[in-house]
């Protein structure tokens, strides 16, 4: 089924970015508000359904994961791995979006099951460009229904008791596409 307004999750531990991914993603025509984790904790205690923090059952399961790698505790290479660990979530698009071009962190990336790795763009003409075409691709795209009472369904992995707040961000070129 296709997506007319996708909610996307983007997990970040810089609020500047999200905040600018936010406007940026509005700019470019992004309906549905972009939903922020400010860290890895928060993004797993998101899409478990913890309760104590915004979470999927209240705001809604995202169509896509908008990934950063390098942040504190909880990395993105973690968040990676416990998403496809989870036999409900292993249809979710995570792509990442990381500042980092090191043909390491792409190698491992992918090797975790990433779908897509963006370098974050250094301008906002070419960040633009990227919401406009991630907005384009998630709207032609076909996705899998969401599996109803997945919060039970979700083991524990650590967890974050931050708030997930509709924030956003995204950013870059694409090194490589393989959805």
């Amino acid at each position: 089924m296709t997506i007319e307004d996708p909610l996307v999750l983007l997990v970040d531990d810089l609020d500047n970015d999200g905040l600018l991914m936010r406007i940026v993603f509005e700019r470019a025509g992004f309906v549905q508000p972009l939903r922020f984790a400010p860290g890895g904790e928060e993004a797993i205690a998101y899409l478990r359904g913890d309760d104590g923090v915004s979470n999927y059952k209240q705001l809604g399961m995202p169509a896509a994961v908008l990934l950063d790698l390098n942040m504190p505790r909880v990395n993105g290479f973690q968040v990676l791995a416990w998403i496809r660990q989870q036999p409900q979530l292993r249809q979710l698009r995570v792509y990442i979006l990381s500042a980092s071009s090191r043909v390491e962190d792409i190698e491992r990336a992918y090797a975790l099951g990433a779908d897509s790795y963006f370098v974050k763009p250094s301008n906002l003409a070419e960040l633009t460009h990227f919401a406009q075409s991630l907005l384009a691709w998630l709207r032609l795209s076909h996705f899998a229904p969401v599996p109803a009472g997945l919060a039970g369904s979700l083991p524990g992995a650590g967890g974050g008791a931050a708030c997930v707040g509709a924030l956003g961000e995204a950013g870059a070129q694409v090194s490589r596409n393989v959805s």
